[in-house]
């Protein structure tokens, strides 16, 4: 999960000019990159043998990097802004 993913820090790099987009890969909405959440899609492959055998033969298994909107994100639950700060205030 990430937190606090409403506050508004901006530690995108570029000081000026236009950002640069990606596309949702839920709704094909264009946002700016630093807005996104990163999810990974994959598989993995838990059996320690098969594993060595697939990757010798030269079998990879890779995985994609999705980026989520702020709106697909809290509606798929990916981000739960109420989380991170209500711990915060309980400590």
């Amino acid at each position: 999960m990430a937190d606090a993913p409403y506050r508004r820090v901006h530690k995108h790099g570029k000081g000026r000019g236009t950002e640069s987009t990606v596309t949702c890969s839920y709704c094909g909405k264009k946002v700016p990159k630093y807005k996104t959440f990163i999810r990974k899609r994959g598989f993995s492959i838990s059996d320690p043998g098969l594993r060595k055998e697939l990757t010798d033969s030269g079998f990879l298994t890779s995985q994609t990097r999705l980026y989520v909107c702020p709106s697909c994100a809290r509606h798929r639950r990916i981000s739960q802004p109420g989380k991170a700060r209500g711990s915060r205030r309980q400590q």
